[in-house]
């Protein structure tokens, strides 16, 4: 790409050859072409250093005998014009980052290296089929599944819906519906979406930023985060367990190199059954809470440029918990703290309300109109339970780091919360690089301003649906501030 300040000094240079240089045959054309090609050519504007001496040797030879005078004001005009545009050519220099500064030796501390979950699933001998009028999930899983005995080339329906993996083994393609492309699907769930790829080619992709993330046991060495991976920290309930597959899934989704929305911020991970025991009545947030501690405390040991902005933990609590008193106060030591908290409670803790939104398969997550209602709460929009002051973000459709090997990848049909939590955290991140004293309600009103609303058509009914998240609006609107 030519440089800006190189187009402005050639298009100057055109316009001062072209008036000054003498009106005889092709001259002029012979003045400037030369000049012309030497600065286009030049990738960098230091290469001007040896363009400038020598400008009056050329028109020198090329002047027209006989008019001294012009030649002498052409000269004068030309040192003149040098001199202003090396002087003010720093106003064009492209702004580089400052380095960040280097992370104490105490990172990257990795505890433990969970190890990557078998299920176990050998062949399938029936297809599942999906029920569009069940709540269950799960109706149509082929993870690590062996389908190759099936013919599914009737099961195009049932397919659309399906949860599978790396590790899925597929029918023979004449037994497979001719517009089933699972390798498509893969790779568009993998996309982020929303234009934030092309948030990405900008620089803008977290770097220097924290987000620490408390979850179920992580895949470690998974190649979507490893490089990420700052410190991985398990409490007593988490020990010696296999990698679940939620918390490869939201670590990847948050900071993934691939999939992820900040694939360049750094990773804090601490794995927390919250004294799960075996009943549901065991669960005590008191737990979650001495790990939303331990992530202040960590902060405490990072360098100003590398702190920790962002929690994200895909689990909410409400007052009949036990440990509800501790985790609401775990939660407002880190707002204290300058760390944003997203979680299923964002809406109490904050007051920030969001819903999480659907998409067909093989829809481009980067179009707008390929957003819907999330799978879980479709029927309820359409039964006319709508609302227009929640953030939509995306959750179902989306691929994942997996939990069966360091390069094994899930694509799950339909999400929950617990995707897009990690989500919002990675948004996050991308706001505090490009504005670092950025708040979570600054965050979150520029947000809504800037998300798009689109148009559904539903039984013959047009149903506005937004504000949707739009991640460069929202940028180029803090970069504005």
């Amino acid at each position: 790409m030519i440089p800006v300040k190189t187009i402005g000094l050639n298009a100057v240079l055109f316009i001062f050859f072209y008036s000054y240089s003498p009106p005889l045959g092709n001259r002029r054309p012979g003045v400037v072409l030369p000049y012309l090609k030497i600065s286009f050519s030049a990738p960098i504007m230091t290469e001007y250093g040896e363009f400038w001496p020598r400008l009056p040797e050329t028109i020198t030879q090329n002047a027209h005998e006989g008019e001294p005078m012009k030649q002498k004001i052409c000269l004068s005009a030309l040192l003149v014009l040098g001199l202003c545009l090396s002087a003010c050519s720093a106003a064009f220099q492209p702004t580089v980052a400052p380095a960040l500064s280097p992370l104490p030796t105490y990172f990257p501390k990795i505890d433990a290296h969970p190890q990557s979950t078998n299920f176990g699933r050998g062949m399938l001998s029936t297809m599942p089929t999906y029920d569009p009028n069940s709540d269950q999930y799960w109706q149509v899983d082929l993870r690590s599944y062996n389908l190759s005995g099936l013919d599914l080339s009737n099961s195009l329906n049932d397919l659309m819906y399906a949860d599978f993996d790396t590790a899925t083994e597929w029918p023979a393609a004449g037994k497979m519906p001719a517009s089933f492309d699972w390798q498509r699907i893969l790779d568009l769930g993998k996309d982020p979406g929303l234009g934030i790829r092309a948030l990405h080619q900008q620089g803008i992709t977290g770097k220097g930023i924290g987000i620490a993330i408390i979850d179920q046991p992580l895949l470690v060495n998974h190649q979507e985060y490893a490089g990420q991976l700052r410190l991985y920290e398990e409490t007593d309930d988490a020990r010696n367990q296999s990698s679940s597959m939620h918390g490869p899934a939201v670590a990847s989704i948050a900071v993934g190199k691939t999939v992820g929305v900040a694939p360049a911020a750094d990773l804090y991970f601490i794995a927390n059954y919250m004294c799960f025991t075996g009943s549901m009545d065991s669960v005590d947030f008191s737990c979650l809470a001495k790990s939303v501690y331990r992530i202040i405390e960590i902060n405490k040991l990072l360098p100003a440029d590398r702190k920790i902005r962002v929690l994200s933990m895909s689990i909410g609590w409400d007052s009949s918990q036990k440990g509800y008193a501790e985790i609401v106060a775990a939660v407002q030591a880190a707002r204290d703290a300058g760390i944003f908290v997203v979680s299923s409670s964002l809406e109490q803790t904050y007051g920030f309300k969001f819903q999480a939104l659907g998409r067909e398969p093989l829809a481009d997550p980067n179009q707008f109109d390929s957003y819907e209602p999330g799978l879980f709460w479709a029927k309820d929009f359409y039964a006319g339970d709508r609302f227009t002051d929640r953030l939509l973000v995306p959750m179902d459709s989306r691929t994942t780091a997996g939990p069966g090997g360091n390069d094994q990848y899930v694509f799950y049909r339909e999400g929950g919360w617990s995707w897009s939590i990690p989500y919002l955290a990675g948004m996050y991140a991308l706001a505090a690089q490009v504005k670092p004293d950025i708040t979570p309600d600054e965050f979150w009103t520029q947000a809504m301003k800037t998300g798009q609303t689109i148009r559904l058509k539903y039984n013959g009914e047009t149903i506005p649906f937004g504000p949707i998240l739009d991640p460069p609006a929202l940028i180029a609107a803090l970069q504005a501030k």
